[in-house]
């Protein structure tokens, strides 16, 4: 049989994947609450069902569709075949604009109602920050 030497290494080594084996999972499990998925609004129109998870959708800023009131902002996300209604408290960044990209997080209400709760809004790549464009202007 096996010696009192081998018979401890094999405990250790069990031991040892055993222990890798529940921090792998425990790790994956805490990343899986903190997901957010990505969808656009042609995505969400076809979903089966609207789950309360935390969800990003993102698109383009429709036209004339900004309405602003108070210390709330409505607008419209589409991207040229759905659009999706979404309602936002808080101040928005500055470079939300009608016409260009962004991207909303928060809680769908319905297929076609977003209520979030933070707005990221997409530059390109030619993107100069305000301040970086004056000191280079007064050069």
């Amino acid at each position: 049989m096996y010696g009192k030497k081998v018979k401890l290494r094999i405990l250790f080594i069990s031991l040892l994947l055993l222990i890798i084996s529940l921090t792998v999972f425990l790790i994956l499990k805490s990343l899986e609450e903190n997901v957010v998925y990505f969808k656009s609004p042609t995505e969400i129109k076809t979903l089966n069902e609207i789950q309360s998870k935390k969800i990003r959708v993102g698109g383009m800023v429709k036209k004339k569709s900004v309405v602003i009131k108070s210390n709330e902002i409505n607008f419209v996300i589409t991207d040229l075949k759905s659009e999706i209604n979404v309602t936002y408290s808080g101040s928005v960044p500055n470079l939300f604009t009608e016409g260009k990209g962004v991207v909303a997080e928060g809680f769908l209400k319905d297929r076609n109602y977003l209520v979030a709760t933070k707005i990221l809004a997409k530059h390109d790549e030619n993107y100069m920050p305000p301040e970086v464009k004056e000191a280079l202007g007064d050069k």
